[in-house]
């Protein structure tokens, strides 16, 4: 169906459409990053868009869990997008990106394999930043109260009467 311009050189239709491509980009802002696979979007403050990414996709293969969403993993991580972390974070991330390029990939976002990753990231597993973002992981992922459940654990117990009654026998896996 063809749409036909008014005689005020706009239709409705038109009109819209450029109110919300112009009200989106109000709305996102400039510090925008989103997954290519749009699996997640954040608003970064310090870091290059390309340096969050990698760091996502290196918290990825530390800790791999594959019912994990992209999003958890971000969260994890949005704590070193700060001025005081910004510089250390982006020379840590060019060194794994040196060292991926060494084992001839393009940088390590790029490195297909996750077997080629992990042998990356083995390589630099003593370096500080690795131990830095490795021990944050810790807590920054398995501290969210939305990834406990993916993992089947039902929470704190004490508000609920404890574990007695409460299903602390209904080990499966032993």
């Amino acid at each position: 169906m063809a749409t036909k311009a008014s005689s005020k050189g706009l239709t409705r239709r038109q009109l819209l459409a450029r109110a919300t491509v112009a009200g989106a980009s109000f709305v996102v802002g400039s510090g925008f990053m989103a997954a290519r696979n749009a699996a997640w979007a954040t608003e970064l403050s310090a870091l290059k868009p390309t340096t969050f990414a990698t760091l996502v996709q290196m918290a990825r293969d530390i800790y791999p869990h594959d019912k994990v969403d992209d999003q958890y993993y971000v969260i994890a991580v949005k704590g070193y997008d700060t001025a005081d972390t910004a510089d250390e974070i982006e020379a840590g991330i060019a060194a794994l990106d040196a060292a991926a390029r060494g084992k001839g990939f393009a940088n390590y976002l790029e490195t297909g394999w996750e077997k080629d990753r992990v042998a990356i990231l083995r390589g630099m597993e003593e370096s500080p930043f690795f131990q830095k973002i490795r021990g944050g992981l810790v807590t920054g992922l398995y501290n969210q109260k939305a990834v406990g459940p993916i993992f089947g654990y039902e929470g704190e117990s004490y508000s609920k009467g404890g574990y007695i009654n409460r299903g602390f026998d209904d080990i499966d896996w032993l």
